[in-house]
């Protein structure tokens, strides 16, 4: 057993977990709100160290990473729970549900992404900020073997061990799942502000990329949409790729599939004001390829995820040179 980081013991064998906001009181025998931190006579242990129920080689596109060494594949790697409860979940079979694991040291992690041609590992599929002592001590292990370090994140957690992880992480892709604080309390079980907070401290420091899944009748309207794009532009930047991606039904939310003409309508939206906009979860030619935000020339196609470096010249548009933030 390992025991976790990040946390306080009170009276009465109690713990207090201080890893993300929810900073859960937690009963002897007892788990946080993500299932996986649990008290045992007063110490906290992190239960999922070391388990793995996800072990694939993905495309870094399918993260999505559109921006971070394109066309090359990654180990990616996910255990079980989430601090969140997203009634839409895409992933709640190992998110929600006590999904079996299998033993997966972060010595083994290393070797099999150097095995496999990897350049690096991804902590994805569930929410990997609660897996945090495996993550940080694979990371560093990673890091030491000239392997990059990626994070599939609903950015979620304090800023104490968030600043002790991100020295070790390359990319970051951070689920923006509204700029609205009412859809984090009725669809997630949580708060925006850590998460607006977080995507701030991880622009600054390291690759990041956005996600937004469209979800009709709750974060599709205009003006939610132009909310959300502005405080991208105005708190990221105008370069931070952002991917918006379509809805299906999952888990508990049995909303209706988001609709090809509001992913276009949202890419319009988006368009006005950032230099990258993509489209997840459909094929189509608009949003998939990335242009030079300057001359506009063809710098990386995508079919799916199938994808050609056509225009770029040591991460620069080969054409005029400009900066399109792309780490090569």
């Amino acid at each position: 057993m390992t025991e976790a980081a990040y946390y306080d013991t009170l009276d009465g064998g109690k713990v207090r977990c201080r890893l993300c906001p929810h900073r859960c009181t937690i009963a002897d025998g007892r788990t946080g709100l993500c299932g996986v931190r649990a008290n045992r006579q007063g110490t906290l242990y992190a239960d999922t160290y070391g388990q793995v129920t996800s072990v694939a080689m993905d495309p870094i596109e399918k993260k999505p990473l559109y921006h971070f060494h394109p066309g090359s594949s990654i180990l990616s790697l996910g255990s079980r729970g989430c601090n969140f409860a997203c009634q839409f979940c895409q992933n709640w079979t190992i998110s929600q549900a006590d999904a079996g694991t299998s033993e997966l040291t972060c010595q083994a992690a290393v070797q099999v992404a150097q095995r496999e041609g990897s350049i690096g590992i991804a902590y994805t599929y569930n929410e990997p900020l609660i897996w945090f002592e495996y993550v940080r001590d694979t990371a560093r292990l990673a890091r030491e073997s000239h392997l990059a370090n990626v994070l599939v994140t609903n950015g979620y957690i304090e800023p104490e061990p968030f600043a002790e992880l991100l020295p070790v992480i390359d990319g970051i892709n951070m689920d923006l799942k509204s700029v609205r604080g009412d859809f984090y309390k009725q669809l997630c079980r949580g708060t925006i502000e850590p998460v607006l907070a977080n995507a701030r401290t991880a622009a600054a420091a390291t690759h990041l990329e956005v996600t937004n899944l469209i979800i009709p009748g709750h974060n599709d309207s205009d003006a939610e949409l132009a909310e959300l794009r502005d405080w991208i532009a105005d708190e990221l930047g105008s370069h931070i790729p952002t991917h918006l991606s379509a809805y299906f039904p999952r888990y508990k939310l049995q909303a209706s599939p988001t609709p090809r003409e509001t992913l276009a309508r949202a890419h319009d939206i988006f368009s006005q004001r950032l230099h990258y906009v993509y489209l997840g979860n459909l094929h189509a030619e608009v949003g998939a390829h990335t242009r030079c935000h300057q001359c506009g020339a063809d710098l990386i196609l995508r079919r799916g995820y199938a994808t050609r470096v056509v225009g770029l010249r040591d991460g620069r548009c080969s054409a005029c040179g400009a900066d399109n933030h792309i780490v090569a």
